[in-house]
C-alpha cells in the first residue's frame, strides 16, 4: 500500500517583480522535510508554481499527495485553466515553462489539490511561508557575494501586467501583506559559493552542507544541486531549549486567556500498565483566534511502541535518538501551564501527561490548567451519534486532510476547526468589537463610532491608464471588461 504524505506549498515575492523565494513543508508518515530555495528576480506567481513542482518532484511517485496552497491561481490554474490553455497551445499564458514543468510533474500522480487561506494561523502554512522566506533570505545572501555584473545577467525582463491573464485578481489582495511579512522575516547569517545562474526552476547551486541562524529558529540547510533547500526539524527559540522541540512563534498579536489545543500519541491505551507518551502536539488559539503558536515533540519512551504502531505510524526506530520525557518536560510544562486544554476524550490525554510530569519532579497538569473535552461536548449535543474527530469532521464539514496515521499536531490541528464549529462556527467580524463598549458589571452596551472616510480621486493620468488597460482586456479576451463604465 503507498503511503500519503501531505504537502504544504506557498511562495513569497518582495516586490513584483523583484526578489523572491518558496517553500514546501512535507508531512510523511515517518516524520517532516522542509525544502526551501529563492531567485534574485521573480514574481510572486512563479515562486507558487516552483514550491509545488519542488516539493512534488521531492515525493515518490507512487504516493498520494494532499497538497494545500495559498494561491488559487495555482490551485485553479492546475485544476481547470490548465486544460483550456493545453487546447490554445499554450497562446498567451504567462509562465508557460513553470506550467508545462508542473504539468508534466503531476503525471501519473495521485494528487488532491486544496486551497487554504494564508496567513491565517494554520500551522503548515505558516511553516511553507516561513520557509519560502527563509529561501528569499538565502539568495539575498548569496546576491551579496556576487558582482554585480552578473547579477544583473540573472535578473529577467519584467512581465507585463499578469492582471491580464488573471481577470479575476486571484492573486493580488495578499501582495502587500506578503511583502510586509517578508521584509520582517529572517535574517540569515552563512558563508556560500557564488550565485549560479542556469535552472529555470531555481538558481541556487550548492555540494555541501551550511547552517544559516534566523530570528525565527536555528534551522540547518542542506542545499541540493536542484537548488532546494532541506532543513532539518526546526529547533527552539533559545539555547535553553531542547533541539528536538519545535515552537512556532505567533504570528498573530492578540491578548486574551490562553487555549491550547492539544492531542497525544501512545504506546498504548493504559497509562497504569506502563504505557507512554510519544508524541505531542498543540497548537495555540486566543479569543477564536488561531495565533500560530504551536510546540510540537517526539518522545523516546524506553519501550517498544507495539502494534500502537499501525494508529500512528511511529516506529521504534524513528524514536531512537528522541529525547525521553524528563528532557522536553520543563519547556513542554512551561508552554502548556494555565492554558485551557482542549481535548478530544480529554481524560485520556491528561491521564498520560498527569503520569509523565509526575515521573518527570512536576505538578499533575491538570492542577495547573483547565481541561475541556470535546468529547463529552460532542456526546451532549449530538447524542446517540458517532462523535469521533471523523465523525465530527464529516459532519460539520471540515476540510478532509489526511488521518491515515494518526498525528498530535494534525489532530490538535483539525480538533481546532472542529471545536470553533461545535461552539459557533464563525465569530463576529471585528467592526462588531468596534460598535460595544464593556461596563464594569461585564455587560456590553452599543456605542456608536464615527468614521470620516477619505475620498481619494483618481489623477488624469490614472484614469487615462484605466481605460488603456481596459482597452487591452477587451482586445485579448473579446468581452467587455468587468470594470467598464
Amino acid at each position: 500500500m503507498s503511503q500519503t504524505i501531505t504537502l504544504y506549498v506557498d511562495g513569497a515575492c518582495r516586490g513584483n517583480p523583484g526578489l523572491g523565494g518558496w517553500g514546501a513543508y512535507i508531512i510523511r508518515e515517518s516524520g517532516e522535510e522542509k525544502l526551501c530555495g529563492g531567485e534574485p528576480e521573480t514574481t510572486n506567481n512563479r515562486m507558487e508554481l516552483t514550491a509545488a513542482i519542488e516539493g512534488i518532484q521531492h515525493c515518490p511517485k507512487d504516493a498520494k499527495l494532499i497538497i494545500w496552497t495559498d494561491s488559487n491561481y495555482v490551485k485553479q490554474g492546475i485544476t481547470e485553466w490548465i486544460h483550456g490553455w493545453k487546447k490554445k497551445n499554450w497562446k498567451d499564458v504567462k509562465n508557460p515553462d513553470l506550467w508545462k514543468l508542473l504539468d508534466a510533474t503531476c503525471q501519473g500522480r495521485e494528487i488532491e489539490w486544496n486551497w487554504i487561506k494564508g496567513h491565517a494561523g494554520h500551522a503548515g502554512n505558516e511553516m511553507a511561508d516561513q520557509l519560502a522566506n527563509l529561501g528569499a533570505d538565502k539568495t539575498l545572501e548569496q546576491i551579496k557575494k556576487v558582482p554585480t555584473a552578473q547579477v544583473e545577467t540573472a535578473k529577467k525582463k519584467a512581465e507585463p501586467d499578469w492582471l491580464l491573464n488573471d481577470p479575476f485578481g486571484l492573486e493580488f489582495a495578499d501582495s502587500e501583506e506578503e511583502e510586509e511579512i517578508a521584509l520582517n522575516e529572517t535574517v540569515i547569517q552563512s558563508e556560500e559559493p557564488t550565485l549560479s545562474i542556469d535552472s529555470p526552476v531555481s538558481n541556487i547551486q550548492q555540494s555541501e552542507e551550511a547552517t544559516m541562524t534566523s530570528d525565527v529558529s536555528d534551522i540547518e540547510i542542506e542545499m541540493n544541486q536542484t537548488g532546494s533547500v532541506a532543513t532539518a526539524d526546526t529547533s527552539a527559540q533559545n539555547t535553553d531549549v531542547h533541539p528536538m522541540i519545535v515552537i512556532t512563534p505567533a504570528t498573530l498579536d492578540v491578548s486574551g486567556p490562553r487555549q491550547l489545543i492539544l492531542d497525544t500519541e501512545t504506546t498504548g491505551f493504559y497509562f497504569q500498565d506502563g504505557d507512554r507518551i510519544i508524541e505531542v502536539g498543540a497548537v495555540e488559539m486566543i479569543n477564536r483566534k488561531l495565533t500560530g503558536s504551536s510546540i510540537h515533540i517526539y518522545i523516546n519512551p524506553k519501550k517498544p511502541v507495539g502494534d500502537s504502531v499501525n494508529v500512528h505510524g511511529i516506529t521504534d526506530e524513528f524514536l531512537q535518538d528522541k529525547p525521553e520525557y524528563h528532557e522536553v518536560a520543563d519547556t513542554l510544562f512551561e508552554y502548556l501551564k494555565g492554558a485551557e486544554i482542549i481535548a478530544h476524550n480529554a481524560t485520556f490525554d491528561m491521564n498520560f501527561l498527569d503520569m509523565e510530569f509526575k515521573r518527570a519532579g512536576f505538578v499533575a497538569l491538570s492542577e495547573v490548567c483547565e481541561v475541556t473535552d470535546t468529547l463529552a461536548m460532542a456526546k451532549a449535543k449530538h447524542p446517540g451519534q458517532k462523535n469521533s474527530l471523523d465523525a465530527l469532521v464529516r459532519r460539520y464539514e471540515i476540510p478532509q486532510r489526511d488521518r491515515t496515521f494518526h498525528g498530535a499536531l494534525l489532530d490538535a490541528e483539525i480538533l481546532s476547526d472542529v471545536y470553533l464549529a461545535m461552539t459557533g462556527g464563525q465569530v463576529s467580524f471585528d467592526i462588531d468589537a468596534l460598535t460595544h463598549s464593556q461596563n464594569e458589571d461585564g455587560s456590553s452596551a452599543r456605542a456608536a463610532v464615527e468614521i470620516e472616510l477619505p475620498v481619494i480621486l483618481p489623477s488624469n493620468e490614472e484614469l487615462e491608464a484605466h481605460e488603456t488597460w481596459i482597452k487591452q482586456f477587451e482586445e485579448k479576451h473579446g468581452t467587455p471588461c468587468l470594470f467598464a463604465k
